[in-house]
């Protein structure tokens, strides 16, 4: 009898709990709101919005709570990092997730109370799991390792009893100890900063384990599995993990990927799933092997609702709970959660493609922005990091565009930015090593994944022809003051189309 037969039952409440989602949905929402607003009624923010009044009222919750982003908690964290507690949630923070920034910094931190790290972050790990076993009847999973690739900063103090790092990096921190033993690389490994060096750990120690499942983001993943393949003399990944049969994926779309993967993993019995989750909760999973869709999960503590994308941005926008959301409509998605956030905008945009229950795709975000590699470039960087570089080298820039180029067999990944100038700079290359310094001052993740080029290789610049971008809205019908560039784009679409113009 295998090991995974024997735990397999253990899992079996989780799935009846999921199944539950398609006929008691907003019951279990409603239920969700109560609990969090009850749960902070005597903190700080649960005494200014007279919580006590609201208990699982939604329309009451709506009046009177605003929508808010980072700039609306970051009040709060620099209160909390100071030494103060009962402000957003009841319980102490300890733990602050650690992410790309905002318009005016460089890092956020977002809070992750002791219950978020339970009944959010574990628990939909442990549902990822239930949804796969359900799945997969011939699953060994248990009878190997799985190997877990965190994140790019090593946990570190902030004053206190406080303590940061990537949301990957708590996580191991704080995971049981009975996790640790079915889990490679070591705790000690997986917490390292160096990323050159954990690679290379990760590889040395990991290659005579039985590993039959991954877990962790798809750019950083082909690196380590590159470089594993190089130093054992390997072709394919089955040829070291013969037994691998999952991969567990998310931050990025895999969608660049996958055909990567399926050439160095040319196994049937090799299946990948989705996972939605960010420092702020874990939202979704995918849970048909059929379908590239994921199924919300409603029930970790985390009270959603949902803004029209066509309305975002509006002084009034309408917004709606969970049980009101249509099919076939993108939504920018706010989060109430139980590490205190109230009706945050996380700036993600997801497409709600069915119903009860509710399943999702990331359509974006609300942004213009490259996520390819985990960088999460936003706008805001770039325009400051442009303005820094004219200002440093003389040049001029009249339009642009940007876009990744994804890894292939022979490179890196790398940005490719499309740039027309009013005044050219005296090096080109000079130019492009300016603003990829100054990209990474600005934006954290991206400074991360430039480290030593092991994921991302230094930005690319072209030069583009003289009308080169006003030809291209004139081509698509859109030249005139109300139509703009698409200044970050996550797909190639924009850029090759400006590119075959651009001769």
């Amino acid at each position: 009898m295998s090991i995974t037969s024997i735990v397999r039952p253990l899992f079996f409440k989780r799935q009846k709990e999921i199944s539950l989602f398609a006929e008691r949905g907003e019951e279990i929402q409603r239920q969700v709101l109560a609990t969090l607003v009850n749960s902070a009624s005597n903190t700080e923010i649960g005494r200014k919005y007279r919580f006590d009044e609201i208990k699982g009222n939604y329309i009451k919750f709506a009046e009177r709570l605003p929508i808010i982003d980072y700039e609306g908690v970051k009040p709060y964290v620099e209160r909390m990092l100071n030494g103060e507690q009962n402000l957003i949630w009841n319980s102490k923070i300890r733990w602050f997730a650690k992410s790309s920034g905002t318009t005016n910094d460089k890092s956020k931190f977002i809070p992750v109370s002791d219950e978020a790290l339970q009944i959010c972050h574990y628990k939909g790990g442990q549902t990822s799991i239930a949804t796969y076993l359900n799945q997969n009847p011939e699953s060994r999973l248990f009878d190997g390792k799985a190997l877990i690739l965190g994140g790019s900063h090593e946990i570190s103090n902030l004053g206190g009893h406080y303590n940061c790092g990537d949301l990957s990096a708590v996580l191991i921190q704080n995971i049981s100890s009975v996790i640790n033993f079915i889990r490679v690389p070591s705790k000690k490994i997986a917490l390292m900063s160096e990323w050159e060096s954990k690679l290379k750990e990760i590889a040395r120690t990991t290659v005579n384990e039985n590993v039959t499942n991954l877990s962790g983001v798809p750019s950083w993943f082909l690196v380590l599995i590159k470089q594993m393949l190089q130093e054992n003399g390997k072709q394919y990944l089955t040829d070291i993990w013969p037994n691998l049969e999952v991969f567990f994926h998310g931050g990025i779309s895999f969608a660049p990927y996958r055909e990567q993967y399926k050439t160095l993993i040319p196994s049937d019995k090799m299946h990948y799933l989705e996972t939605y989750n960010a420092s702020e909760g874990f939202f979704a999973v995918q849970n048909s092997f059929d379908e590239q869709t994921m199924l919300l999960l409603i029930d970790l503590g985390i009270f959603f609702e949902f803004i029209p994308l066509e309305e975002v941005g509006s002084d009034n926008p309408k917004i709606v709970p969970y049980w009101e959301v249509e099919q076939g409509r993108n939504y920018a998605m706010v989060i109430t959660t139980n590490s205190g956030l109230w009706r945050y905008m996380i700036g993600d945009t997801v497409k709600v493609e069915s119903l009860n229950p509710v399943k999702i795709t990331i359509s974006g975000r609300v942004k213009h922005f490259i996520n390819a590699f985990g960088e999460e470039l936003m706008v805001d960087n770039a325009e400051k990091g442009l303005a820094k570089t004219c200002a440093l080298t003389g040049a001029e820039i009249s339009n642009y565009s940007a876009a990744p180029v994804f890894m292939s067999e022979g490179s890196r990944g790398r940005h490719q930015w499309l740039i027309e100038f009013s005044k050219e700079p005296e090096s080109m290359q000079e130019f492009a090593q300016i603003l990829d310094k100054t990209l990474q001052e600005l934006n954290s993740d991206y400074e991360a994944k430039r480290y030593k080029g092991i994921a991302l290789e230094q930005l690319e610049i072209i030069p583009a022809r003289k009308g080169l971008f006003e030809d291209w809205l004139r081509s698509k019908g859109k030249l005139g003051g109300q139509h703009k560039i698409p200044r970050l784009s996550n797909s190639r679409d924009y850029i090759e189309e400006m590119l075959k113009l651009n001769r």
